[in-house]
């Protein structure tokens, strides 16, 4: 067995007064930080854990990798942490990871929370990420300012490089990104495919949040969604794209515990 994912858990619970325990787990590329600004907003009345996926931030590498392998990596942690079940919140890969979770193991996942994605395959949308990471010549590097600088012909948006930037960081042995780079770019196929058909319905509740403006959950896909998930509603926050618990996060935030208040009750 591999060893477990690194965590961080937030907020006040003790055995006599337990808290519900929420698991949040971000998307491609990102790590538990991406969502830090959402923990925060959560631990005063939720048990709160931040997972690093594998092949992103402190967790372990996996290779080869996939949704299901990722799941079961999530599925194993649980078990070395103890926990016997939870809500799951989970942003773009995080959102595929957590979906796979809860068809393969159903009993494990009270409710899910999806930001922005569908249970649908993708076509490639990171060719240029991944062209910008292997354009820093991490042996020559002399600062962050000059990976910026190597990244920008391929990727012209600031605040995207900033976020890949965060994987970058300096040791002893000099500079390294702590991303499994060459697995992630190996494995991108299998993040982009759907998620697994041969697996009865989830059952529980299920919201998806969208971004209005982005097109990583359309129309067509409902569908695919109601065969997977019959319980499933959706919410849009107006004015956000992809990263829309960024954007507006008291307002991710808010529909985030109105629906475990509401699905909470229902369980009790």
């Amino acid at each position: 067995m591999a060893p477990p994912l690194f965590h961080r858990h937030w907020g006040a619970s003790t055995s006599d007064s337990p808290s519900p325990s929420v698991v949040v787990i971000h998307g491609l590329f990102g790590s538990m930080e991406n969502l830090g600004m959402i923990t925060r907003l959560l631990k005063d009345d939720f048990s709160v854990y931040g997972v690093d996926l594998p092949n992103h931030g402190r967790s372990p590498q996996l290779s080869p990798s996939s949704l299901s392998a990722m799941a079961d990596s999530v599925f194993e942690w649980m078990d070395s942490v103890g926990l016997a079940s939870a809500y799951f919140l989970g942003h773009s890969l995080g959102g595929k990871v957590v979906m796979e979770l809860a068809l393969r193991y159903p009993q494990r996942v009270k409710a899910l929370i999806v930001a922005d994605i569908a249970p649908v395959a993708y076509p490639r949308r990171h060719d240029d990420m991944f062209e910008g990471f292997e354009a820093v010549d991490l042996k020559s590097l002399k600062s962050r300012g000059e990976a910026d600088l190597a990244m920008k012909d391929f990727v012209g948006e600031a605040s995207t490089r900033s976020f890949l930037l965060k994987n970058l960081e300096k040791t002893d042995a000099g500079w390294q990104w702590r991303i499994n780079l060459r697995g992630l770019k190996e494995d991108y196929e299998e993040y982009i495919s759907a998620n697994s058909v041969g697996f009865p319905p989830y059952q529980q509740p299920v919201l998806f949040i969208k971004g209005e403006r982005s097109d990583y959950i359309l129309p067509e896909y409902r569908e695919t969604i109601l065969d997977l998930f019959p319980s499933a509603d959706v919410k849009i926050i107006n004015d956000t794209e992809h990263w829309l618990h960024a954007e507006k996060p008291e307002l991710f935030t808010r529909i985030v515990k109105r629906f475990l208040a509401k699905v909470s009750s229902e369980l009790s």
